[in-house]
């Protein structure tokens, strides 16, 4: 099997919803597996105060070993960045976590190759997300994209803004281009479409339906989530609806009946980039309840 193939049949390669639960609270390991979503963030990073770090190392390993291996394999671990004074200690660990089952790292703030190296070596034999976080992390996106292990993208948008001074409006617009730019990182590594950012407002579905369509439309395949209210509407703007389904077989079958050649459907031309289009969404066609 090609890196490329393996890549592309891991579990996380579809996953839609990325769910974010603080180290420090293992108790919600389960619910948050529970909750819908196709994957769960075990944050150590911004998530869990200096004076936590190393109580939220070993509460982690304690709740893996409750956890059955399916729920394991759903699991990432964020961990802290390179320039952090915890990341040692992380990496230190972060083996143990991958023999009991864990699904992939989180690399944040990843800016070079050397540092996922580092990720690589100390976890064994596990997939990586870096997270896109900065302009030196674009800058490196589509080397980073290609190193050994790495799954898919990841974009910390938030944190990107900070470090290139921009001030969004709620659109973010002004991210149109640096969206596009891991998109097609992505695309040029024959990785799965990368993951977009969080929206901040738990609350607010209207503007998280808004986000992930955008997501959806600008080539992301899934988002992180910050509470479990959200995962539900990113699931729905990540999987092709009934009505899309529709098309896409019509579209194989009437690509089938004309031989390979070009034809009409809904008074529309079909030829041959308008069936691959059916045939990703029939790819991406899945069961709501199907996690991962």
């Amino acid at each position: 099997m090609t890196e490329a193939t393996a890549t592309s049949t891991h579990h996380l390669a579809r996953a839609r919803s990325f769910l974010f639960v603080p180290a420090t609270r293992p108790e919600r390991f389960a619910k948050a597996l529970a909750s819908g979503a196709d994957a769960v963030i075990i944050d150590l990073e911004d998530a869990v105060a200096p004076a936590d770090k190393d109580a939220a190392r070993h509460a982690l390993l304690l709740a893996m070993l409750s956890l059955n291996p399916a729920q394991r394999g759903r699991l990432l671990v964020r961990i802290n960045a390179a320039a952090t004074p915890w990341h040692a200690g992380d990496l230190a660990c972060v083996r143990e976590w991958v023999t009991q089952g864990l699904g992939a790292v989180m690399v944040p703030k990843a800016e070079s190759v050397a540092g996922l190296a580092d990720v690589a070596r100390a976890a064994g034999p596990c997939a990586l997300l870096p997270l896109i976080e900065s302009v030196a992390g674009l800058d490196a996106a589509t080397t980073l994209a290609a190193c050994p292990q790495v799954l898919r993208l990841a974009f910390g948008h938030l944190d990107f803004q900070a470090d290139a001074g921009l001030a969004c409006a709620a659109d973010e617009s002004e991210l149109v281009p640096v969206r596009l730019a891991l998109v097609l990182a992505s695309r040029r590594a024959a990785l799965p479409a990368p993951v977009d950012g969080i929206s901040p407002g738990t609350q607010d579905t209207v503007q998280l339906a808004s986000d992930a369509a955008r997501g959806r439309r600008g080539g992301f395949g899934g988002k992180l989530c910050i509470h479990p209210a959200q995962v539900a509407v990113v699931n729905a703007a990540f999987t092709p609806s009934a009505t899309e389904i529709d098309w896409a077989q019509r579209v194989v079958a009437g690509f089938a009946a004309a031989g390979g050649g070009v034809f009409s459907l809904d008074g529309r031309m079909v030829d041959a980039p308008v069936m691959l289009l059916a045939q990703r969404t029939l790819a991406h066609r899945r069961d709501d309840n199907q996690a991962g």
